[in-house]
This record gives C-alpha cells, structure tokens and sequence, in this order.
C-alpha cells in the first residue's frame, strides 16, 4: 500500500511538472550604483590634466557637467551605469569614456577626435 502512495505522489510530482515546465530560479535586480555627486580625477594619455563630475542619477541614466583643465571648460554630459560598468560621453568635445566603478572609485578609458588615453576618480562629495 505505502508502494502504491508513493506511486501516485510521484505521478502527481511529474504531471505538476509538466504542465508548470521546469522551474527557474528568480533572477536577482541589479545592484544599484549610487554615483550622484561630486567625482574628482585625472586623466593621461592624447590629453592629460584634472577634471570634477558632478553626477545627477536617475536609476541607470547619468547627467550632469564635467569641468576639465584640457581643453580647458565646463561641459554637460550624458551616460548610463549598469552594475559598475559606466559609459558617458562629453557634449561639445566628443569625448567618450567607459569603465568600472567600485565603491568611492572609479576608472577606464576614453576616446575622443585626437586620441585617446586613461582616467580614474574618486568621490568627493
């Protein structure tokens, strides 16, 4: 009799399995990266000097104004942040950057119309 009970149960565990199809686990959310603020840092390479972000977050979209030594202003900027990867780009220089953040730090690499070279940050504010 225990035989038969055991039977049916797994019957009723393989028919539930496939009318429900195989079960996946929950995919987690993204963690989220907090970059709003103030970000000072360096940059070397086809040019090379200082510069300060200072980030507004919506979610993974970035905005906000960068103020480099060379070419020497202040920029607008634009970009996204997904799980410590970050991509911007500069308006009006054409600037593109790409890289990894990692707690109060950041860096990577960027490309622009005369060359290209690295930079790294860290939070200020």
């Amino acid at each position: 009799m225990l035989a038969g009970l055991l039977a049916v149960c797994l019957g009723a565990t393989t028919a539930l399995a496939a009318v429900n199809g195989p079960q996946t686990p929950a995919k987690k959310k993204p963690p989220h990266v907090a970059l709003a603020g103030t970000w000072s840092g360096s940059y070397d390479g086809a040019y090379s000097g200082k510069f300060t972000l200072v980030w507004k977050q919506s979610g993974t979209r970035l905005g906000g104004s960068i103020t480099l030594s060379n070419p020497r202003g202040k920029y607008g900027i634009s970009g996204s942040v997904t799980r410590g990867g970050i991509k911007f780009g500069v308006v009006g220089v054409g600037a593109k950057y790409t890289g990894k953040q990692s707690g109060s730090t950041m860096s990577g690499h960027y490309t622009s119309p005369g060359g290209a070279g690295t930079w790294s940050a860290h939070k200020t504010s």
